[in-house]
C-alpha cells in the first residue's frame, strides 16, 4: 500500500492527512519517502502480487500524479505488476485517466462518488475487472460525499452502501476505514464477516488497522481474499515469513 503526496511515499496515520510524513520503512533504509523503492521491495522482499496507491493530491481535488505513477507502472518486471489506484474520480473521464496513466484497476472511492449512477458509467465504460469500489469509513462511520447526502441527512449503512456498488456492477470491494489507517487497532471483522455473507461472489479486500500476522490471519477467516498493510510492513511487524507463511496456510486450507 502506497500513499502519495506530491510525489512522496507518506505514511497514513488515523486519516489526517495533513500530519502525512514521508515513509522511513525497515525495507528501505536510506530511501526515506522513495515511491519506486517502497514499491520494488513489495515486490522483491514481500512478493506482493497487487499494489494499492492513493493519490492524495487527487483525492483532495488536486491534479493526478501521473509521472510518479506512469514511473510505477513502468518498473522492469519483476518490479512491475497490478497497479489499484485511487485517484479521487468518480466519473467515467476521469477513471480513463487512470488507466491510461498505467493502472490495472482504478479504485472509486465513497467518499470521491456522486452517484452510483456514476459508478455504473464506470463499470460500463472499463469493465468490471478494472474496477474496485472502496468503501470508504472513518472508525466505522462512511465517509459520504456532500452530492450522496439525502436531504433528511440519513447516513446510509456500510452493508447498504456496498450492496449498491454491487448492484452497479462492481465485481471487487475495498473496504478502507481510514480512521484505523497506521493505528493498529485491528478491523471491524463483523463487517467483513457480514459483507462475505451477503456479497458471496465478489472480491473483498480490507485496510486499516492492520497490527500483526494475526489480524491478517482473522481478516482470511472473516472472508477477505486479500488486505492492504503499510504501517505494519514499515515498522517490521509483518514481514516476509508472515507473509509467506500466511500464504502457505490459505493454500492448504483451500
Amino acid at each position: 500500500m502506497l500513499d502519495l503526496s506530491h510525489g512522496v511515499a507518506v505514511h497514513a496515520r488515523a486519516g489526517d492527512r495533513s500530519r502525512y510524513e514521508p515513509v522511513r520503512s525497515v525495507l528501505t533504509p536510506g530511501a526515506e519517502g522513495n515511491p519506486m523503492a517502497q514499491l520494488r521491495a513489495f515486490r522483491a522482499t514481500l512478493g506482493a502480487a497487487e499494489c494499492y496507491v492513493a493519490d492524495l493530491d487527487a483525492i483532495q481535488g488536486g491534479a493526478i500524479q501521473r509521472s510518479t505513477l506512469r514511473g510505477l507502472a513502468a518498473l522492469e518486471p519483476p518490479f512491475s505488476g497490478p497497479l489499484l489506484v485511487d485517484a479521487g474520480t468518480g466519473q467515467p473521464a476521469g477513471a480513463s485517466e487512470v488507466l491510461a496513466c498505467g493502472a490495472h484497476a482504478v479504485v472509486v472511492g465513497l467518499e470521491s462518488l456522486h452517484a452510483f449512477a456514476d459508478l455504473r458509467k464506470i463499470v460500463k465504460l472499463v469493465g468490471p475487472p478494472r474496477v474496485i469500489f472502496s468503501l470508504d469509513l472513518r472508525l466505522g462511520s462512511p465517509i459520504l460525499n456532500p452530492a450522496m447526502r439525502d436531504a433528511g441527512g440519513a447516513r446510509p449503512d456500510a452493508a447498504r452502501l456496498a450492496a449498491e456498488a454491487v448492484d452497479a456492477g462492481v465485481r471487487s470491494l475495498l473496504v478502507l476505514d481510514v480512521g484505523r489507517v497506521g493505528t493498529g487497532s485491528g478491523l471491524d471483522l463483523g463487517l467483513l464477516e457480514t459483507l462475505r455473507r451477503r456479497l458471496a461472489a465478489v472480491r473483498l479486500l480490507a485496510g486499516g488497522g492492520v497490527l500483526a500476522r494475526g489480524d491478517l490471519e482473522r481478516m482470511r477467516d472473516a472472508g477477505c481474499d486479500a488486505a492492504l498493510v503499510a504501517s505494519a510492513i514499515h515498522s517490521g511487524c509483518i514481514g516476509a515469513g508472515d507473509v509467506t507463511a500466511l500464504q502457505s496456510e490459505t493454500s492448504t486450507s483451500r
